[in-house]
């Protein structure tokens, strides 16, 4: 009986993956539809800037498409992150390359 359980219980999961890869798949083709800008909160330059274009560089590799790093230094991070936080009509194509201290400056 123990056997038969395993048995189901492993083709049960594998069933479930395969399925979740196959829509995940479906929904990851529609996007993006145009080109993806990744907001980078500090100063040209720095660490956390050539970081984000070595993402941005695999990023475009695996999207195909292009990935255009846009630097917002000012107040604290704040500007670029209250930038994505006000929306657009871009905004579906905008990822923060976000930093420990945006989790901190939130709890404090």
């Amino acid at each position: 009986m123990k056997k038969i359980l395993n048995a189901l219980c492993t083709a049960t999961c594998g069933g479930a993956v395969a399925l979740s890869l196959s829509v995940s798949t479906a929904q990851a083709q529609d996007w993006p539809t145009d080109d993806v800008r990744l907001v980078v909160p500090y100063a040209p330059g720095g660490t956390t800037d050539v970081l984000s274009r070595r993402v941005a560089d695999l990023l475009q590799e695996e999207l195909d498409t292009n990935v255009v790093v846009e630097n917002r230094p000012g107040a604290g991070s704040t500007v670029a992150t209250g930038r994505l936080a006000r929306g657009g009509r871009d905004i579906d194509h905008t990822i923060l390359m976000a930093s420990p201290g945006h989790t901190i400056g939130a709890a404090i």
